[in-house]
């Protein structure tokens, strides 16, 4: 039986040549302030494409300065890093990887100048405190994920993701505890989901190329973002066009009362819930190092395609030694077959 993590999968119109995703890690490498990918990102990611990861999505990527969890976060809010971006998606789609980047806004978690948020409530006593985002900003910050998603797609990525996970500014909007606002962006649920809705339709009209959304399934606070709000969620977005959702948790709040252990496959359970309830391809995340784990993920129609974060940071290879363990040795690419012999 053909191995599921070596089949191909479609996420709209694009078509990767197995389920095994490098997830967005930030690797804080851009020079001082200028966010451009540069020569370490160039060899960081084409080094997992030339192992044979299938989808790669590359770090958090800003969409304005304001925006970036450091000063030394990669951007997309001038057209100097469009090129860079370029340079990079050349790099990596010669070795067979189909190239995505994450969109990301910081919001109230930025260790940067300009600090905003739903709501003027800090991260936690080592943050600023941020200024409450006004009308104006809002429509700002959507207008700058469109141009960034123009960019992107000008740069050659094959795909989108936009970051609605972990605490930063979008799923600051989600959670009642973090968004206190009391105009058409906060109270219930369809006001705060508004903001991610509208940037995710916004972004669709704006690019032919396949649109995905990570988000954090739970945050860990009881009364606050829960798991049935992300599969409801899920279900908006799918209706909205989203072409994928990538499955995470945790990261809205600094101390929590119901956090899981972190422990192997401690998310899978999330990635599956919202599996049952869209139709569009999920991808798991969490702890996830061995082939046969991502295998079984598979089976188990817990999700469709896998993500192996801190693994691919350990072993670039990591894909061509599954390849043998799951007995696709016929895919192995050829100058390294004799290291799984």
């Amino acid at each position: 039986m053909q191995s599921l993590l070596f089949s191909p999968l479609k996420i709209g119109d694009l078509q990767i040549k197995n389920r095994i995703v490098m997830p967005p890690m930030c690797m804080y490498k851009a020079k001082e302030g200028n966010g451009l990918p540069r020569c370490f990102h160039r060899l960081h990611y084409a080094a997992r494409a030339l192992g044979g990861v299938g989808l790669i999505i590359v770090e958090a990527t800003a969409v304005e300065p304001r925006g970036r969890i450091t000063s030394r976060d990669l951007g997309l809010w001038n057209d100097e890093q469009l090129e860079a971006h370029a340079r990079l998606v050349k790099e990596c789609v010669k070795y067979g990887a189909a190239m995505a980047v994450q969109l990301a806004h910081a919001g109230r978690k930025s260790e940067c100048e300009g600090l905003i948020a739903p709501s003027a409530v800090k991260f936690s006593e080592s943050y600023k405190t941020p200024r409450q985002m006004s009308a104006e900003d809002i429509v700002s910050v959507k207008q700058n994920f469109v141009r960034a998603a123009i960019r992107a797609q000008c740069a050659g990525y094959a795909a989108i993701e936009i970051h609605a996970a972990h605490g930063y500014l979008i799923s600051e909007f989600l959670s009642p505890g973090v968004n206190l606002r009391d105009d058409e962006y906060g109270g219930s649920s369809e006001n705060r989901t508004r903001f991610l809705k509208e940037i995710l339709s916004e972004i669709k009209t704006a690019v032919q190329i396949p649109v995905g959304v990570r988000i954090s399934a739970q945050s860990w606070v009881k009364g606050d973002w829960s798991l049935d709000d992300s599969v409801q969620l899920a279900k908006k977005l799918e209706a909205l066009g989203a072409a994928f959702i990538h499955v995470s948790t945790g990261g809205f709040f600094e101390r929590t009362d119901s956090a899981p252990t972190v422990a192997p496959l401690y998310q899978a359970s999330y990635a599956k819930a919202v599996k049952q309830a869209v139709g569009i391809p999920v991808i798991a995340v969490g702890l996830i190092t061995k082939a046969s784990e991502g295998e079984a993920l598979l089976l188990g129609s817990v999700c469709d395609a896998v993500a192996y974060g801190r693994e691919l940071l350990r072993n670039p290879n990591f894909a061509q030694a599954a390849m043998s363990e799951l007995g696709c040795s016929e895919l192995i690419e050829n100058s390294y077959k004799r290291a799984f012999k």
